[in-house]
C-alpha cells in the first residue's frame, strides 16, 4: 500500500494545503518518512488523516465557483467500529459545504472494504445535499466494496458509478462528465 500515492497530476490547479478555505490548509507532507497505516500497512505520506484510523483522503481539487469538490481516499470505510462517515461528514465535507461546496466526486478504487452501521449520517448528508441541489458519486469503488455498500442500501444516498480512466480528465471536466 505504500507505492499507492494520492494522484498529483492536478498540484499545478489545486494543493489542499495551499488552500485556506480547505480543512487541510496548512498540513505539511514529508516526502520520505512513513509514518501512517492502515492496519499494519505504512501508506504513502501524501495521504491525510482525517480522524480516521482505518481511512485516509486526498482533496484532489476544490472548485468555490462550480461548486464542486473531488476527493481520492485509501484505505477501509468502516462506519461499524471507527463510524467513519459521521468523522468524514463532519471534518471534511461539512467543511466545504460551509463555504458553499455541495457537489463531492469521492474516487473510491482503493478503498478495499467497507463496514457498515447506520444510515443516519448519510440520509443526513443526502437530505443536506439535496437542499443545496448538490450530490454526492463514489467513483471505481471495488466490486467487493460495492456489495457491503448496496447491502447496506447505502447507494441510495451516495451514487455509485463507474468511470474508467477519469485520469485523462482535468477536474472541470471529470465533474461534468
Amino acid at each position: 500500500m505504500h507505492d499507492l500515492e494520492p494522484y498529483y497530476n492536478w498540484q499545478h490547479i489545486y494543493v489542499s494545503e495551499e488552500d485556506e478555505r480547505s480543512p487541510f490548509f496548512g498540513a505539511e507532507h514529508s516526502q520520505f518518512e512513513y509514518t501512517d497505516t492502515v492496519y499494519n500497512y505504512y501508506i504513502h505520506p501524501q495521504w491525510d488523516y482525517f480522524g480516521s484510523k482505518t481511512l485516509y483522503l486526498k482533496v484532489l481539487m476544490a472548485d468555490y465557483d462550480e461548486k464542486y469538490a473531488i476527493i481520492e481516499m485509501i484505505g477501509e470505510w468502516n462506519d461499524a467500529v471507527e463510524n467513519d462517515i459521521m468523522t468524514f461528514k463532519r471534518d471534511v465535507l461539512e467543511a466545504f459545504m460551509q463555504e458553499d461546496i455541495c457537489k463531492f466526486i469521492l474516487i473510491a478504487e482503493n478503498v478495499l472494504n467497507f463496514h457498515s452501521s447506520d444510515k443516519e449520517y448519510y440520509e443526513e448528508l443526502h437530505e443536506e445535499l439535496s437542499d443545496e441541489d448538490g450530490w454526492i458519486v463514489c467513483l471505481n469503488m471495488p466490486e467487493q466494496t460495492q456489495y457491503e455498500f448496496k447491502q447496506a442500501k447505502l447507494n441510495q444516498f451516495i451514487e455509485l458509478m463507474e468511470l474508467d480512466n477519469w485520469r485523462i480528465y482535468k477536474p472541470y471536466h471529470l465533474f461534468k462528465k
